[in-house]
């Protein structure tokens, strides 16, 4: 299966999640730091979801919960709940994960790298989420500080709005700074 590789604006977004579990609570926090409103429903939910900006709804899911929801998440522990809730998510055309089978998700959650502003995220395209997140610790510690970041953007746009020879002449300075920091030839 070939997938798109993408970040999203979703800030602001509707949000289900359903199920209260450990999983439920890691995709809730997920959802929570892209922005999104998120609406937890389930019969019981992890004690940390009280910490947590979200509504919660104490019973079971259902379809109609799913209503207006640019994001599904079906991380219940009965997988029957958890078929019906995406099927009901992909008819109303919203982004699916689900939390036990990959192949019904429209939306995965990769492993994700950051350091201020820049963000690296991590798929295997496979069931192997332990190698995503190994991959993400290597790549972390290659990670340039934000501080760094800040200084290249700057430097960028400085670059931008020089014209002529200038620009072209600060655009490949900048690349080749960059590049000899990360360890790449220039």
């Amino acid at each position: 299966m070939s997938l798109l590789a993408a970040f999203l604006n979703l800030s602001g977004q509707p949000a289900v999640v359903a199920g209260g579990g450990r999983v439920a609570l890691r995709r809730t926090q997920t959802l929570l730091e892209a922005g999104l409103q998120v609406t937890v429903v389930a019969p019981q939910v992890h004690p940390e979801f009280s910490v947590l900006p979200v509504t919660v709804v104490q019973r079971s899911c259902e379809p109609a919960d799913l209503k207006d929801a640019q994001v599904v998440v079906a991380a219940t522990n009965d997988p029957a709940v958890n078929d019906r809730l995406c099927a009901a998510a992909h008819q109303q055309g919203a982004l699916v994960n689900h939390a036990g089978d990959a192949a019904l998700s429209t939306l995965r959650f990769p492993a994700v790298i950051s350091s201020g502003d820049l963000q690296v995220a991590v798929s295997t395209g496979r069931e192997l989420p332990m190698l995503a997140q190994a991959l993400g610790e290597r790549i972390s510690a290659l990670l340039p500080d934000s501080t760094t970041v800040e200084q290249w953007s700057r430097q960028r746009e400085e670059a931008l709005r020089e014209t002529g020879p200038g620009r072209e002449l600060a655009l490949q300075t900048l690349r080749k700074d960059i590049r000899t920091t990360m360890g790449v030839p220039a």
